[in-house]
């Protein structure tokens, strides 16, 4: 794999190792992250070694650790999930799992990182994702990603007993 990093914001991504689950269980077991989920489920060492076992070793997913540039220390998770090489596209995904991360620029250059690491090593021509429509902060650092606005899909999911839109976004691999 080439290296991503981006210096200004201070990050690079690594493949994630079995030694980041405890990290990766923690991050999306926590409230800043689980709520802006579409699945907010609770994760377990268990099914985090199930995913990676089904989906990360069988190539139907893509997950890497987002670190810090000067410490090394982990900072959250890009990914890409449902691999589809017929039609070269995946869905993403990220969560900023150390709270000091967030608010600074990490996700955005997280993004764009994986981005490209999608178009220049996995060759895919989209790559989409699906975000709840309340969380704008998120919704914004997507488009500066280069992230564009396909739909918005009214009552989409059931979250805790309520109904919540979900706006659809999408990246088109430059080079296509």
């Amino acid at each position: 794999m080439r290296e991503y990093r981006d210096e200004r914001a201070g990050i690079y991504l690594r493949l994630m190792t079995d030694k980041d689950t405890d990290s990766i269980v923690a991050w999306r077991n926590s409230d800043a992250v689980r709520r802006n989920f579409i699945y907010q489920e609770l994760f377990t060492r268990e099914s985090h070694e199930h995913w990676i076992r089904t989906k990360v070793e069988t190539g139907e997913a893509v997950q890497m650790i987002i670190c810090d540039t000067k410490t090394d220390t982990p900072l959250g998770s890009v990914y890409i999930r449902d691999i589809d090489r017929k039609h070269n596209k995946a869905e993403y995904g990220i969560f900023i799992g150390e709270a000091s991360a967030r608010g600074r620029g990490v996700g955005t250059a997280a993004a764009g990182l994986m981005l490209r690491y999608c178009f220049e090593e996995e060759k895919l021509h989209r790559v989409y994702l699906r975000a709840l429509s309340g969380n704008l902060a998120a919704i914004r650092s997507y488009e500066k990603a280069g992230f564009v606005r396909e739909g918005y899909l009214k009552d989409d999911v059931c979250l805790n007993g309520q109904y919540c839109d979900i706006v659809w976004m999408a990246a088109l691999n430059p080079q296509d």
